[in-house]
């Protein structure tokens, strides 16, 4: 397939889960596809509205951080894609946990009291909420897994200066207690996030998506304290529950094992599931738009156009 499809476009990229197009020097169309990956594979089947959901996420919660800093979205011409400012990235994802949960309840209940150079306090439980929420970065990693850094090791490797540091640091935990408040609004509660920054010129622009069930963990306020008190697990909003089914499945991205087979059946149950995402992060109802490539082109074109670009 001709990938070569925009006016002034200079490079592809095909991601895990995105097709990337350069235009010109300046400018990104980014098309967010139906692939859905896990364990840094991705899986056999396509999952109906997934792009659509995750590209009106993020481009919602965008436009309600806008204040806070400067971001790369210019457009969404099409339910799934979106035309934004091209920036150098920080090859860095600023990871900002307000609970327990996940890689570090792992590293705790290791026994481990220090993350990223961050020290955790003593008797926490899994999914307790941290004094306040901490930054743990990792690096962005051209293959493979991303790897957990300290802001230390970052200004030693040059990954960012000490001033871009402190701007990074500030929007990140800014742009958490937004996405905190966003999330309380509908019965939520942001556990944790990660953002990505790029630079343009002298400038720090969010890029990426932001708030989506991708890249966050949500909890269900509502019986939260309760749960906690009996140790029961928390109800989680994310795309955990495919994670888990894979492992039940004995699939964990290791060599020699093998994608289970994704029936019809769980096909629609994993794009159900990401529509519930939608409204329940949202508090909108979700409207299908199914596009053709053809018609999702157009679109894009006609907006680039529009946008002098």
């Amino acid at each position: 397939m001709d990938n070569n499809i925009f006016p002034k476009q200079t490079a592809f990229y095909k991601g895990k889960v995105r097709d990337v197009y350069t235009i010109g020097n300046d400018y990104l169309v980014m098309i967010a596809s139906d692939r859905i990956s896990a364990f840094d594979v991705i899986l056999p089947r396509p999952i109906p509205f997934k792009g659509q959901v995750l590209n009106q996420i993020a481009a919602m919660m965008l436009g309600a951080t806008a204040d806070i800093c400067p971001n790369w979205l210019l457009s969404t011409p099409a339910p799934n894609a979106a035309i934004g400012r091209k920036c150098i990235p920080f090859k860095l994802e600023m990871v900002v946990r307000g609970h327990l949960v996940g890689h570090a309840w792992r590293t705790y209940s290791s026994g481990k009291r220090v993350l990223c150079g961050v020290s955790m306090p003593e008797g926490l439980k899994e999914n307790d909420p941290f004094p306040s929420p901490i930054i743990t970065p990792a690096t962005k990693a051209e293959e493979g897994h991303d790897e957990d850094i300290s802001r230390e090791e970052i200004l030693e490797k040059g990954l960012a200066t000490e001033k871009d540091w402190e701007i990074l640091s500030r929007y990140t935990l800014q742009l958490f207690e937004r996405g905190k408040a966003i999330a309380a609004k509908h019965g939520l509660i942001l556990a944790d996030t990660k953002y990505e920054f790029g630079k343009i010129g002298d400038t720090i622009y969010l890029m990426d998506e932001i708030h989506t069930p991708d890249s966050s963990r949500y909890f269900y306020a509502d019986g939260f304290e309760e749960r906690q008190k009996k140790g029961e697990r928390q109800k989680q909003l994310s795309k955990e529950f495919v994670r888990e089914w894979l492992i039940a499945n004995n699939f964990m991205g290791k060599e020699g094992q093998i994608v289970p087979e994704m029936s019809e059946d769980w096909v629609k149950t994993i794009s159900e599931r990401y529509i519930e995402l939608f409204e329940r992060v949202t508090g909108e109802t979700f409207k299908p738009e199914p596009l053709s490539r053809e018609e999702t082109i157009q679109r894009i074109t006609s907006a680039l156009y529009n946008l002098n670009i």
